[in-house]
């Protein structure tokens, strides 16, 4: 039961209503099979930490006595940039939108979880719409090197997305396990699929490290937790810049920190965060967020997964209204921890 609702709540996150988590049960990905691990018995994956799934009825009441935020009713238009083509010295990170970044330098670029749709869902008519352009247009990319998928919810790996990609730039997919196979499935096979903590060298120059997360994964009601999830540090320039992809809170963030370094900059989630009772195993709030920067030892972070599509109950604006009043409650100043507005770009210095 418990199973069925976990997937349960990760579709009504995508928006729809139950009804659409059963009726589209077929979309189930395949699923990993390799050896077992500290995260893997077999035949699912599992958090380093002890996380608590809601049960049925607590989703249930979630969907009953749920006090959404402030969205708008259309998409609203931004300023969007045109990215160099390439930057040779430092690095240089763009906001495209929801946990879409574009990650420069050394003459690598780099996408996290992109996606150009207008929904976040399996289906064109149903689930979270998007209600903010993204601050790149897809046009305007320049040549993408590598793309970073986190998990395989349909807010992140995007296949409209990732196809158009594969056939413009023949880019390498770097996935954690499992996600290969769905990839593969859709005829992307420039695929490069990492447990946590392996590393992986890219051909054009830089270092890709897996990191743990705790979240779930699943694209249909048969395939909850099959395939793994994960965030990266990738090193380019002599810089370290850590995406946490789709996480709750945890102590896997010293391990990272032990194990591969303090970043330079951490690109962390503070949206989809309320309610908090319901939210708080699988997301961070921006509170919780500002407490990873700390573990993490970073240099610089910046927030993201807000703003673009209104998968949980907070408001567009919360997310960072709330990252101003974390950073004055933990003493962080705003230039340590802040956001970018999409199209803006944040640059690493040598």
């Amino acid at each position: 039961m418990k199973k069925a609702a976990v997937y349960l709540a990760g579709a009504l996150l995508m928006g729809g209503a139950g009804i659409y988590a059963y009726a589209y049960k077929f979309l189930s990905g395949p699923a990993y099979k390799g050896p077992k691990s500290n995260h893997f018995d077999g035949k699912e994956f599992h958090n380093l930490e002890p996380t608590e799934m809601k049960s049925f009825p607590e989703v249930l009441s979630w969907q009953v006595n749920r006090d959404k935020g402030p969205w708008p009713n259309e998409i609203q238009p931004v300023s969007a940039t045109v990215p160099k083509s390439a930057v040779q010295t430092g690095v240089e990170v763009t906001f495209v939108n929801h946990a879409s970044l574009l990650i420069q330098g050394g003459g690598v670029n780099v996408i996290t979880d992109p996606i150009w749709s207008e929904r976040a869902s399996p289906v064109s008519f149903a689930g979270p719409e998007r209600l903010r352009e993204p601050g790149v247009k897809y046009q305007d990319l320049p040549a993408i090197h590598a793309v970073l998928i986190s998990h395989n919810h349909y807010d992140h790996l995007d296949l409209e997305t990732l196809t158009k990609l594969k056939d413009d730039f023949d880019p390498l997919f770097i996935v954690p396990l499992g996600v290969d196979l769905l990839l593969q499935e859709n005829g992307i096979t420039n695929v490069a699929a990492m447990d946590w903590f392996d590393t992986i060298d890219l051909p054009q120059g830089g270092v890709v490290h897996c990191a743990p997360a705790r979240h779930f994964s699943g694209r249909g009601l048969g395939d909850t937790n099959q395939t793994l999830w994960a965030g990266y540090v990738v090193e380019v320039a002599g810089k370290k810049i850590y995406f946490a992809g789709d996480t709750g809170y945890g102590a896997f963030y010293k391990l990272i920190k032990e194990r591969i370094g303090a970043p330079d900059l951490a690109l962390l989630p503070i949206g989809a965060y309320k309610p908090e009772w319901f939210m708080q195993p699988i997301h961070m709030s921006p509170e919780e967020a500002v407490m990873a920067h700390l573990d993490l030892e970073a240099t610089q972070s910046i927030g993201m997964h807000f703003g673009t599509f209104p998968m949980a109950d907070d408001g567009q604006a919360e997310p960072v209204e709330d990252l101003g009043l974390a950073r004055k409650k933990l003493g962080i100043e705003e230039n340590e921890f802040f956001a970018l507005q999409e199209g803006q770009t944040h640059t690493l210095k040598e």
